[in-house]
């Protein structure tokens, strides 16, 4: 079974967990490294139904607090495919800082040229991966040192797009 791993941290604890890919119907999953068994359906756009062992849950995403069964829950998601869960891997904040592919994919459009200055969080290149556009943003201000890929070229996970000095 490939699955994907994200941490959430809820209420101070940090959980890391562990889903498959497609998370829609019967899924088996791992929190904590202890396997977890579920029945996931999307009622709408931020509203889920969840079947673990034998209970239903109604879960609604509200903005950085989940809410399940009327009760709410602050929580934080760490992706490592992330802008926010790849800043610490991408050095301190002097010096070049990479923009790295956090998935194989396709370069759609490269927002920024060698020179350029770019504000904290503005876009710099987007890539699409499994029919869904990326745009990869900068971790920080500063001037773009190089441009490493072009429109239509193919990138692999981790791959050096773009660095920011």
């Amino acid at each position: 079974m490939n699955l994907k791993t994200i941490w959430i941290e809820t209420d101070g604890k940090r959980r890391r967990v562990e889903l498959p890919e497609d998370t829609q119907g019967a899924i088996e999953c791992l929190v904590d490294g202890v396997a977890l068994s579920a029945d996931v359906h999307t009622a709408a756009a931020g509203e889920i139904s969840l079947i673990v062992a034998g209970r239903q849950w109604h879960c609604l995403l509200d903005g950085d607090a989940i809410v399940i069964n009327g009760r709410r829950y602050g929580f934080a998601v760490d992706d490592p495919r992330s802008l926010r869960g790849r800043a610490g891997a991408a050095g301190g904040a002097t010096g070049p800082r990479s923009i790295k592919a956090p998935m194989p994919g396709r370069v759609v459009r490269v927002l920024v040229n060698e020179g350029d200055e770019v504000a904290e969080h503005q876009g710099v290149v987007i890539i699409e991966a499994m029919k869904m556009q990326n745009e990869l943003k900068s971790p920080r201000a500063g001037r773009i040192a190089r441009v490493a890929v072009a429109v239509d070229a193919t990138v692999d996970s981790g791959e050096v797009l773009v660095v920011v000095e």
